[in-house]
C-alpha cells in the first residue's frame, strides 16, 4: 500500500491506540522495584510514544503530501515507472514517438458543478513523462479540455499551462487540494478562458533531493527536463503548441520559484508565469546538497534578483502573489516587483493576510489561473474551412475574469477586493 493510502493511515492510528490499551492492561504486571520491571515500563512508554508519533506523521504527510510513496521517503524510487503505454481514447491525437515518452497510468472524466452540472468538462490523464535528453522520469496529470475531443476542433492544437507543487510535494495535490482541473474546466465552460491543457507535476523529479529546478553539475538536469523534455514529450503525445507563446507555468512555494526562474531563464520555452508564495533565489540546505558545484556564476544566474540587476530583462509576463501579514516573502516580493524593467512585465496579487498554505492559494487561483491563461496565444492552426475563415486567433479571451480588477503590468491588484475571493518546503 502507498504511504498516503487511507488504509495505511488507519493502520498506524490503530497501532497507536492499541499500544495505549496494551499499556493500561500490562502496567499492573510491570509494577515492582526490580530493574527488569523498571526497564519494561520504560520500554512500554517509549513504544507508545513512537507509535503515536508515527501515526501523527503518517496522517500529516498524507494531508500535506510531503512524500507520495515509500520510495519517495526512502529515496529508492526507480528512474522510470511505467505500466501501460498511452493509446486510449483519452490520448486521441497521439503523435508518432509520443508513446515512448508519455506512458498512461489511468484516465477519468472531470466533473464540474458550475456553470452547469453534467456538461462534458474534459478528462484527466494520469501519466509518467520521460525526458529524451535527461533520462529523468516523473509522474504527472494531464488535463484535456472538452474541446480536445470535439470534432470541430479535430486537428487543432492547444496552449499549455505547466503546474508545479512545492517541495517535496505530490502532483496529486494539484488535483485534490488545489482542484486545478475543475477550476480550469469551469473557467473554460464559462467562457472566461479558452481551451487550455494542463500538465500537473512536482519539481522533485530526483527524490528525495530538492534540486530547486537546477541543472546540477554532475547531477540531475532538472532545468533541462522542464524546459525541453516535458514540452517535447507533450508535443509528441498530445495536440499542444510548441512555441513559448503557447506555454505558461504556475507553481506554489518551491514551484513558484521554479515557475519564475524557468520563465526568466528560458523565454524560448515559456512566455508567462505565476508564482504563488514563491521565493527569488535557490535555497540551500540539507535537502538540496551542493546545487552549483562551487560555481558562483551559476549560483548568481539562479538568483532572480541578481538577474534583474545584472542581465537584460526577458520579454515575459509574470504574476507574483503574497500577503501583507502571514507570508515571509512579502518584502522580497515588493523588492522583486520594484526591480522588474521592460520588456519584462510583472503583476501582483497581494492579500491583506494569508499563510503559506493551500487555503491561501485557493483564494488566489480564481484570479491567478485566468490571468495566466489570458497571457497565452493559441498555437497556429492548420487551414481548415470554414474555421480558417475566422482565423486562428487567440484561444484565451482578452477579457479578464474581473475586468475592473485585472492587475496591470508592474502594479498591484487591489488587496481589499482580492481578500473576498494561496514551500519553501511543503
Amino acid at each position: 500500500m502507498e504511504l498516503t493510502a487511507t488504509k495505511v493511515q488507519v493502520l498506524f492510528v490503530v497501532l497507536a491506540l492499541g499500544g495505549l490499551v496494551a499499556t493500561v492492561w500490562l502496567w499492573p504486571r510491570l509494577s515492582g522495584p526490580s530493574w527488569r520491571s523498571i526497564a519494561a515500563r520504560v520500554g512500554v512508554l517509549v513504544a507508545d510514544q513512537t507509535l503515536l508519533l508515527l501515526a501523527v506523521a503518517v496522517v500529516i504527510n498524507a494531508y500535506f503530501g510531503f512524500f507520495g510513496s515509500w520510495g519517495d521517503l526512502l529515496g529508492t524510487n526507480a528512474a522510470g515507472a511505467p505500466p501501460i503505454t498511452a493509446g486510449t481514447a483519452g490520448m486521441a491525437g497521439t503523435a508518432a514517438g509520443g508513446a515512448g515518452l508519455v506512458r498512461m497510468l489511468g484516465s477519468r472524466p472531470v466533473e464540474v458543478t458550475k456553470p452547469k452540472a453534467g456538461v462534458p468538462a474534459g478528462r484527466l490523464e494520469q501519466v509518467t513523462i520521460t525526458g529524451a535528453r535527461t533520462g529523468l522520469s516523473s509522474p504527472a496529470y494531464v488535463y484535456l479540455p472538452p474541446q480536445y475531443f470535439d470534432k470541430k476542433y479535430a486537428g487543432r492544437r492547444f496552449p499549455v499551462i505547466l503546474g508545479l507543487t512545492g517541495y517535496p510535494g505530490d502532483a496529486e495535490n494539484l488535483v485534490t487540494r488545489l482542484d486545478l482541473p475543475t477550476l480550469t474546466a469551469t473557467s473554460i465552460l464559462a467562457h472566461e478562458i479558452g481551451p487550455t491543457v494542463l500538465v500537473l507535476m512536482r519539481p522533485t523529479v530526483a527524490p528525495p533531493r530538492d534540486t530547486e529546478c537546477v541543472d546540477v553539475p554532475g547531477g540531475p538536469q532538472v532545468e533541462t527536463y522542464f524546459t525541453s523534455d516535458v514540452p517535447h514529450a507533450m508535443a509528441a503525445a498530445f495536440r499542444v503548441g510548441t512555441e513559448a507563446a503557447n506555454w505558461g507555468i504556475l507553481g506554489g512555494s518551491t514551484g513558484g520559484y521554479c515557475a519564475l526562474k524557468l520563465t526568466m531563464r528560458h523565454p524560448e520555452a515559456f512566455s508567462a508565469a505565476v508564482s504563488l508564495s514563491g521565493y527569488f533565489h535557490a535555497l540551500m540546505d540539507m535537502t538540496t546538497g551542493d546545487l552549483f558545484g562551487g560555481n558562483r556564476r551559476l549560483q548568481d544566474e539562479n538568483d532572480l534578483m541578481w538577474r534583474l540587476a545584472n542581465l537584460p530583462a526577458p520579454p515575459v509576463s509574470v504574476l507574483v502573489t503574497s500577503s501583507r501579514q502571514g507570508e515571509s516573502n512579502y518584502q522580497a516580493t515588493e523588492q522583486f516587483l520594484a526591480a522588474v524593467k521592460p520588456p519584462m512585465r510583472a503583476s501582483s496579487l497581494i492579500l491583506p493576510s494569508g499563510g503559506h498554505n493551500f487555503a491561501t492559494w485557493n483564494r488566489e487561483l480564481p484570479q491567478a489561473l485566468p490571468w495566466l491563461a489570458q497571457q497565452l496565444h493559441a498555437p497556429a492552426q492548420p487551414p481548415s474551412p470554414p474555421a480558417s475563415a475566422q482565423g486562428p486567433g487567440r484561444l484565451a479571451r482578452e477579457a479578464p475574469l474581473h475586468p475592473a480588477r485585472r492587475p496591470h503590468p508592474g502594479h498591484h491588484a487591489p488587496t481589499h477586493k482580492v481578500a473576498k475571493k494561496k514551500k519553501k518546503k511543503k
